[in-house]
C-alpha cells in the first residue's frame, strides 16, 4: 500500500475537480482527505457524497474532513479533524469512526492527539510552501522529534516533493501527505511513480 496521502483544495485544480479526483483515486494513494475549509456544512456533505461515490468506485480510501457529525450522517467510517475539535468529542462521538486522523504541529500537540485516540497524525509544515507563504517550515528535526515522540504513524506535510521524500522518510514518518501537487498534475498516476523513483 502507498504511503502517500492525497489532500485536497480543489480551487488548485486546473480543470474539473471530480475528473482530477477520480484520476488520483485511480492512482492509488493511501487514503484522500477532503479537505475543504472554504465549504459551510451543507455545502461540504453535498461535496462529500460526489467524492465517496467516486472513491468507491476505485476502491480508494476517502478521509472527509472537519465536519465530523455530518461525516457520521453520512455513514463514513474515516475523518480527519484539527486538534481542538478532537479535544472537544466525546468517546461515543469518536466510536462513529475506525479511523481517526489529527493535524499537529509540535511534539506536545502529537502527544495530546495519541492520548485523545488518534490512529494517526499529519504533522507539519516540514519544508517552505505556497499553501503557508510567509510561514517558517518547521523543518526535519521538528518532524524526527514527532516521529519519535508517539507510537502511531505520523505524515509529514508541507512542500513535500520526489525531491525531499527520502529525507522525510529517513525521519520516521510512515509516509507524507501531498496537496497542490496532486491537484495540478496532469498523471497523478505518473506523479505517484516519481515518489517510488519510477
Amino acid at each position: 500500500m502507498s504511503d502517500i496521502i492525497c489532500v485536497t483544495a480543489r480551487k488548485l485544480c486546473g480543470g474539473d475537480f471530480f475528473e482530477q479526483l477520480g484520476r488520483i483515486a485511480e492512482a492509488e494513494p493511501r487514503y484522500i482527505v477532503l479537505r475543504e475549509k472554504d465549504l459551510d456544512e451543507a455545502q461540504y456533505r453535498e461535496l462529500a457524497k460526489k467524492a465517496a461515490e467516486i472513491c468507491e468506485g476505485h476502491g480508494t480510501k476517502l478521509v472527509l474532513h472537519y465536519y465530523w457529525k455530518a461525516a457520521a450522517e453520512l455513514g463514513a467510517d474515516s475523518i480527519h479533524l484539527p486538534l481542538h475539535i478532537l479535544r472537544e468529542m466525546s468517546a461515543e462521538d469518536k466510536a462513529n469512526f475506525s479511523l481517526i486522523g489529527t493535524s499537529c504541529h509540535s511534539v506536545d500537540d502529537a502527544l495530546e492527539a495519541q492520548r485523545l485516540g488518534a490512529d494517526y497524525i499529519t504533522a507539519g509544515h516540514v519544508f517552505a510552501t505556497d499553501c503557508k507563504k510567509g510561514l517558517p517550515p518547521r523543518g526535519l528535526d521538528f518532524l524526527r522529534d514527532v516521529c519519535y515522540s508517539v507510537d502511531i504513524p505520523v505524515y509529514a506535510i508541507g512542500g513535500i516533493s520526489p525531491d525531499n521524500i527520502a529525507s522525510v522518510r529517513k525521519c520516521g514518518a510512515a509516509g507524507v501527505c501531498i496537496m497542490s501537487g496532486f491537484m495540478k498534475c496532469p498523471s497523478p498516476k505518473a506523479y505517484m511513480g516519481e515518489f517510488n523513483g519510477k
